[in-house]
């Protein structure tokens, strides 16, 4: 019955208004190479959304204390503004928020800067023991520094959605910590999300987040890392119906996409390396749209293929330009299978491509 109904789906032409790729923000020097790439091969692939993960790599005027050793200039992104114009899409900018202020011993420039913004000060010495920092959501300084730089990104990624990250956070609500302690993991998460959807709405700017933070994680048997394992599932009944869910999944295909846009969501599902698990969840979401449900049906934004590895990796790999060598040396298995995986699905989808929808028009 399910193949039948996919059969269907496809025989209808089912489209979605979202194409997308995530990426990393590039070094300096490989600016001209995703330009490149964003003319050359997006167009081809169909992909008319590309969300580029800027967090502290960009020279910021207004915080320069906060750039990373790697920031972009401005003329460097817009060179890639300008290739994203002639590609015809969309391109949004991405700064985590909350959690992953550190990736192994490394603490974002956030909280080396302004280390009372640590939900967790003091403790955790060189990041042991811990996956990765959040700052505290209810510092009453922390909006003030993060709004300015929300505000340089949307000027010069000329951002009509603004990604805030919000995946994978673990340290939330800690008893060390005297604005926290004691409230609910989920009224803290859901507070930030919707603090910052006011304001971006505030500056008509979409919100987009991944999702994994509104799922429970064991009773979707999906684990504490693709969904929550610490309480924080039932924001979902606290934040604001305007913010996008990316719904990343990467081990299997769990039916989380219905499950958002049941709950009043848009949503967009997010594959990595598997090639079955990008098919099987671009499968859910023709499932969802065919027999069509007027009222859900647009709410199944599309697809965003993640790739974890940095943008020079995967666009080699793209091109076919990997050596085994360098896979094996540098652990870039994953470029090759991340552009496998979005190649696959640009084809599965390509039948369906329509001119319209977000980066479309």
């Amino acid at each position: 019955m399910l193949f039948a109904v996919l059969a269907f789906a496809q025989a209808q032409g089912t489209s979605f208004p979202v194409r997308g790729l995530h990426l990393s923000a590039p070094a300096p020097e490989d600016v001209p190479l995703l330009a490149s790439f964003i003319r050359d091969a997006l167009p081809k692939e169909g992909t008319n959304v590309l969300v580029l993960e800027i967090n502290f790599r960009y020279q910021f005027a207004s915080h320069p204390e906060l750039r990373d050793a790697q920031a972009l200039s401005r003329e460097q992104v817009k060179e890639l503004v300008r290739a994203c114009r002639d590609a015809n899409v969309e391109l949004i900018p991405q700064f985590n928020c909350l959690g992953h202020q550190s990736w192994k011993a490394r603490t974002s420039p956030l909280l080396v800067k302004y280390p009372e913004f640590d939900e967790t000060p003091g403790l955790y010495p060189n990041n042991d023991g811990i996956y990765c920092r959040s700052y505290c959501p209810r510092h009453p300084k922390v909006h003030e520094v993060l709004f300015s730089l929300f505000d340089e990104l949307i000027d010069v990624f000329e951002a009509k959605a603004f990604h805030t990250g919000m995946d994978e956070v673990f340290l939330l609500g800690e008893d060390t910590c005297p604005r926290c302690r004691g409230i609910g993991k989920a009224e803290l998460f859901a507070g930030e999300v919707n603090t910052l959807q006011k304001y971006l709405a505030g500056k008509n700017i979409e919100m987009w987040i991944w999702g994994d933070r509104l799922i429970d994680g064991e009773a979707a048997g999906v684990g504490k890392w693709e969904g929550s394992g610490n309480q924080t599932a039932t924001a979902i009944n606290l934040i604001s119906r305007d913010v996008v869910i990316c719904d990343w999944h990467y081990e299997n295909a769990p039916p989380t996409a219905p499950f958002f846009a049941v709950n009043g969501f848009n949503v967009i599902s997010c594959p990595w390396r598997d090639v079955q698990v990008s098919l099987g969840l671009l499968d859910w979401l023709k499932l969802a749209q065919s027999p069509t449900n007027k009222a859900l049906a647009p709410r199944f934004r599309g697809v965003l293929q993640t790739t974890w590895c940095g943008p020079n990796a995967f666009i080699r790999a793209y091109y076919g330009q990997l050596t085994e060598a360098e896979m094996t040396a540098q652990n870039l298995a994953s470029a090759r299978e991340s552009a496998n995986s979005f190649k696959v699905l640009s084809a599965a989808m390509r039948p369906a491509v329509v001119q319209t929808g977000r980066g479309g028009d």
